[in-house]
């Protein structure tokens, strides 16, 4: 069980990052997920459902929700999936690319505040260590 106390701080440090992260994109008008799925989308061409959930951190029936709120203030659009009809394609619409290019810059300065504290090492120890330990969940 010498895993205990590594598992303890990924847990508190998302819990810190979420309590730092949250009340500055509320402050913006959006939900983490909503945010999430606008970051995920900002600049890219449309995407499936499928393609944003595996790209955002989403589950599926959240997703669903997500989206039809985002349609309805007119942040996304749908359309189907030339490639298979039994899917849709979703994209950012004008207002949804603008809101994206207001926000993001926004957060990643929120952002720079606490991961600026780190140095370049720092970072780069921190990534690697991450993706060896996503890397252990991923091959089992």
């Amino acid at each position: 069980m010498n895993f205990l106390p590594t598992l303890k701080n990924l847990v508190l440090t998302y819990q810190s990052f979420e309590q730092y992260s949250a009340p500055h994109i509320k402050s913006m008008g959006l939900t983490m997920t909503q945010f999430d799925v606008i970051a995920t989308l900002g600049n890219q061409p449309p995407m499936t459902c499928k393609d944003l959930g595996d790209k955002t951190l989403v589950t599926k029936g959240t997703l669903t929700g997500v989206l039809e709120r985002l349609h309805d203030k007119g942040i996304i659009h749908r359309s189907v999936n030339q490639a298979d009809a039994r899917s849709q394609m979703i994209g950012l619409t004008k207002k949804g690319q603008q809101l994206f290019e207001k926000v993001f810059p926004e957060h990643l300065q929120h952002l720079e505040k606490a991961f600026g504290q780190l140095s370049k090492q720092d970072l780069n120890e921190l990534t690697n260590a991450l993706q060896k330990l996503r890397a252990v969940f991923i091959n089992q």
